[in-house]
């Protein structure tokens, strides 16, 4: 079986790895580094620990925050209340903390349909409020920012992530989700990140998955 568990890191090589432009292949193992915790926990080619999920006893399950190797929140994906669709919000850094309000960065939706399509979900740049625009007047999604689409499998760990609607740019994939050898089982795969994606947006796309496939 392949090694799973991890070196110790100092830094997240994946940032280093995508500075030299080339793909950053890490691997999810769909465990808690904690006892009897829920999460994920992420490890470069080396088996360095470069991103780690931990599920607390008692914590809410509509909201969970990704963490760097030495525990720094780096997003926070919640659920949305009393929403008519299934939605959820992704934040910068740690929701809950009372140091600052954690600014939205996209709102993510489970794609519905009665057709059989490979669409599972969507992430849409989060609408500045009106307070927070310059100027006042409506909400507004920041310039230049892009929608992304998901496309495939999540249960058969085959699915592909897609940045559309980017200003003067074509659809173009930026991530993917493959499973590894077939004796590890599906609680093992790959996440690979294309060059000038942020490799913690990528992960964020597998916890909303995730989500989404349990709820």
């Amino acid at each position: 079986m392949t090694k799973v568990h991890p070196n110790v890191a100092v830094v997240a090589p994946a940032v280093v790895e995508e500075e030299k432009g080339e793909a950053v292949s890490l691997t999810v193992w769909r465990r808690s580094l904690l006892f009897n915790g829920k999460g994920f926990t992420v490890f470069d080619g080396k088996g360095n620990l470069v991103f780690r999920v931990e599920s607390y006893a008692g914590g809410s399950p509509r909201e969970v925050v990704l963490m760097d190797a030495d525990g720094r929140a780096l997003l926070t994906i919640r659920r949305k209340k009393l929403s008519f669709a299934d939605e959820w919000l992704i934040y910068d850094g740690d929701a809950a903390s009372p140091a600052a309000p954690a600014p939205k960065r996209f709102t993510a939706r489970r794609h519905v349909s009665l057709r059989p399509t490979k669409s599972l979900a969507h992430l849409s740049p989060a609408r500045a409020s009106s307070s927070a625009a310059a100027g006042g007047g409506s909400a507004t999604a920041p310039s230049g920012a892009c929608r992304y689409d998901v496309e495939g499998s999540y249960a058969a760990r085959c699915l592909d992530v897609f940045a559309s609607a980017c200003a003067g740019e074509q659809r173009r994939r930026v991530a993917a989700v493959c499973s590894k050898e077939a004796a590890v089982g599906p609680d093992v795969f790959r996440l690979v990140v294309e060059p000038g994606f942020e490799p913690a947006l990528a992960m964020a796309v597998v916890i909303l998955l995730d989500q989404m496939h349990a709820s």
